[in-house]
């Protein structure tokens, strides 16, 4: 079994991850346009026609903006916890979609990928990320956190790719024109992750398994990339920790295909 993973985009202009099997293909958020989504994946040879399911993380805009165009027009059904569900209700938009409920903390399978939904801190309603495995194989997704829980931490163990929020320079973000209340929002408990507290849960979760981090979420005027990247390298580097390919998502484009 070959285990696909990429990023078709992240940040706060819109998040997607496509997960995928040879039988089974899910993405995770719907954040792009339908429009984006199918273009994107196009460049991965996977028509939007065959996605069997879509996961969605919490209720936000940029998680959410082509879910109910998407699962109507495609007959594809959208799993979510009912906290999610609620909040996305109060949405027009989102009408006719084709609902699965499921229970944060209790896992569920499509096709031939088990799906973990684990709670996380997030200014939503009931926000989870999401462990996705495939036979041996184990994928952890959380870009939406305000702090890594010792949960997030547990869970996020083990995992051989990784998916994790990197959202600001804690520097660049203080020195930044946005509003204070914003500001606190984002460093919050419930906000984003910042570089550091990314690098910082990196290490804490790296094992002999693990081969690939995506750093997610980047925030456009907070964060850079060359920031991101070499906060969380120069973490591993201290703590002699190798073999851990450290790679960027992109608004604007899909991040590298990882296949295991």
């Amino acid at each position: 079994m070959t285990f696909n993973i990429c990023v078709l985009a992240s940040g706060s202009s819109g998040n997607c991850v496509y997960v995928g099997t040879e039988t089974t293909r899910i993405l995770i958020d719907a954040g792009l346009s339908g429009r984006e989504t199918s273009a994107r994946l196009g460049a991965l040879d996977v028509e939007l026609s065959e996605i069997n399911a879509i996961c969605v993380t919490h209720e936000h805009s940029d998680h959410k903006a082509s879910l109910g165009i998407i699962s109507r027009n495609h007959g594809i059904p959208v799993y979510a916890n009912k906290g999610t569900l609620d909040a996305i209700e109060t949405d027009s938009r989102m009408h006719g979609i084709k609902w699965n409920i499921f229970t944060t903390g209790q896992s569920f399978d499509i096709g031939d990928l088990t799906i973990e939904p684990f709670s996380v801190p997030h200014d939503s309603y009931e926000p989870v990320g999401y462990i996705v495995r495939a036979g041996q194989v184990k994928a952890g997704i959380v870009t939406d956190m305000g702090m890594a829980t010792t949960l997030i931490r547990e869970r996020l163990k083990d995992c051989d790719v990784a998916i994790i929020e990197s959202n600001h320079d804690e520097e660049l973000l203080r020195a930044s024109e946005r509003p204070w209340s914003i500001k606190q929002r984002i460093a919050g408990r419930q906000g984003h992750l910042s570089n550091k507290q990314a690098a910082e849960l990196i290490s804490e979760i790296t094992g002999p398994k693990l081969k690939t981090v995506f750093l997610a979420h980047l925030s456009s005027d907070c964060n850079d990339q060359h920031l991101a990247i070499k906060e969380v390298t120069d973490t591993l580097k201290k703590q002699d920790i190798s073999g851990v390919d450290v790679k960027l998502t992109y608004s604007s484009r899909i991040s590298d295909l990882v296949s295991l």
